[in-house]
């Protein structure tokens, strides 16, 4: 049930007559819906707004216009006390279209229970959104989503790079907490993926340059976060996500499919952090018969043979694992974002994937259903196009120390928690690799106790798959609970 209520916009004439004749998107807009749900069997009514704010450059001019949606538990008496989630994706260049409609809004893309693509495409309730406890903002930065620069003269360096991006977006960040009158709430960041990356950095950012402090970061299958993995830790941090893909496709023996995936994966990691790991670290002087013996075991956990492993000298690389898994049983390759999609490739040979197909079927999917919603349910009508990935090359990698940025941010905030949440089967940023991250990020453990890890049997966005839909907002809804301040913040 909804009804557009409001509409504030900065000339007089329509909203819908300006947006259909032109797609330049405008700077300073918002219209608003009034809605409800069910969540956790609960009626939860709610507004979403969908609006444009600028960004201004060093010289206050508007060059830029960040668009978002934004909802809100309207049944609220007292909004100070009332968590808010700022919500971003990845890519870099990714909208906010995935976790907004597949994992913590009020509404959710019909998909099967596994996440693959089911006709006619649409919309429907979120039972499991977190939006009865926090409300949400999904944000979409600049070229992503219907996010554009307006000022074709401005430096793009300004939005595009691993700091750039964290430092106007923080700006934007102040300006929404202050147009909406949030400054009292609990705050909260979630980002997938490269989201993970932005996040991280914006804790310090925010807290240094906005004097805005958070209670919890949520990272959602995390970047490297500027944590140096290179060499013998790279190459061994692969075989626990081997496993799981291995397992999930039933190529493994029949002694180790005979194992839960929660008892074979403790296995695997253990091997690759105390046996492959420090025998990698030998390089070329490792003894030829202490090499044969780990590519055993090492082909007993990832279903790739021994020979291969060998002849890669135990490190064999994630491409070559997607296309080789399958090879030899029945031609199909696996997906690089969720191993548990399958590819058909236009010949058996090579050593990589002809294209990722978990990111098709997520296309199939999502594209379809964020469009018509924008439209039809939330009243949201315009000519600009909203990009699922929008151009945002080149971008700037240098200075990535957001890993650090976290763990300065945590250590000057005893309120600041992280969590951080990874599908078993991605193979693009491996849960393994985000357990790494975890243990880098605090070298004193001092803050240990503020971080926690939590895994799901699917993928990248392991929300797809329902019953991790259910359990990872839960997750989300405990973190918040548990990091709500219940005393003055001091060590």
């Amino acid at each position: 049930m909804k009804q557009a209520y409001a509409l504030i916009f900065t000339v007089t004439i329509s909203f819908t007559a300006v947006w259909a004749q032109s797609n330049i998107l405008q700077a300073d807009t918002m219209i608003v819906t009034q809605h409800e749900t069910t969540i956790n069997g609960q009626r939860v009514p709610y507004k979403a707004t969908v609006g444009t704010q600028p960004v201004w450059n060093d010289s206050d001019k508007v060059v830029a216009a960040v668009q978002y949606t934004y909802y809100e538990r309207t049944d609220v008496s007292d909004q100070t006390t009332r968590p808010l989630v700022i919500s971003f994706n990845g890519g870099p260049g990714s909208g906010s279209v995935w976790m907004h409609i597949a994992y913590t809004g009020p509404r959710i893309l019909k998909i099967d229970d596994e996440g693959f693509p089911v006709q006619p495409y649409g919309i429907r309730e979120n039972p499991n959104s977190i939006l009865d406890v926090a409300d949400v903002v999904f944000v979409n930065p600049i070229n992503t989503g219907y996010s554009r620069i307006l000022d074709k003269e401005q430096d793009k360096k300004m939005f595009f790079g691993v700091n750039a991006d964290i430092k106007y977006l923080a700006t934007w960040i102040n300006t929404f907490v202050t147009r909406k009158n949030r400054w009292l709430s609990p705050k909260y960041l979630i980002g997938e993926s490269y989201g993970t990356t932005r996040v991280s950095g914006l804790a310090l950012e925010l807290q240094g340059q906005q004097w805005m402090y958070l209670n919890g970061i949520i990272l959602v299958s995390p970047t490297g976060l500027g944590v140096d993995r290179d060499g013998p830790v790279g190459i061994a941090n692969r075989v626990p996500y081997f496993a799981a893909a291995a397992w999930y496709h039933k190529a493994l023996s029949d002694e180790m499919m005979a194992k839960d995936l929660d008892e074979l994966l403790p296995e695997a990691e253990d091997f690759a952090i105390n046996e492959l790991l420090p025998a990698l670290a030998k390089g070329g002087f490792l003894e030829a018969e202490k090499k044969d013996a780990l590519a055993e075991k090492m082909s007993s956990f990832s279903g790739i043979s021994k020979k291969v492993i060998l002849q890669n000298n135990l490190d064999v690389a994630y491409s070559y694992f997607w296309k080789d898994l399958l090879r030899e049983r029945d031609g199909y390759t696996v997906g690089r974002l969720d191993s548990r999609y399958l590819g058909i490739d236009r010949k058996d040979a090579g050593d990589r994937p002809d294209f990722n197909s978990e990111l098709t079927s997520w296309l199939h999917s999502f594209t379809p259903a964020i469009n018509h919603y924008y439209r039809n349910e939330l009243n949201f009508h315009t000519d600009v196009k909203y990009n699922m990935f929008g151009s945002v090359r080149p971008w700037d990698r240098s200075g990535d120390r957001t890993g650090e940025n976290l763990r300065a941010a945590m250590a000057q905030n005893p309120y600041l928690n992280v969590m951080i949440q990874s599908g078993y089967f991605d193979g693009a940023t491996t849960y393994f690799n985000a357990k790494y991250t975890m243990w880098q990020l605090d070298p004193s453990g001092k803050m240990r106790d503020r971080m926690s890890f939590k895994g799901y049997r699917s993928g990248h966005m392991m929300y797809l798959r329902q019953e991790d839909l259910k359990t990872a907002n839960q997750d989300i809804r405990e973190m918040i609970k548990n990091t709500l301040p219940t005393g003055p913040a001091k060590y």
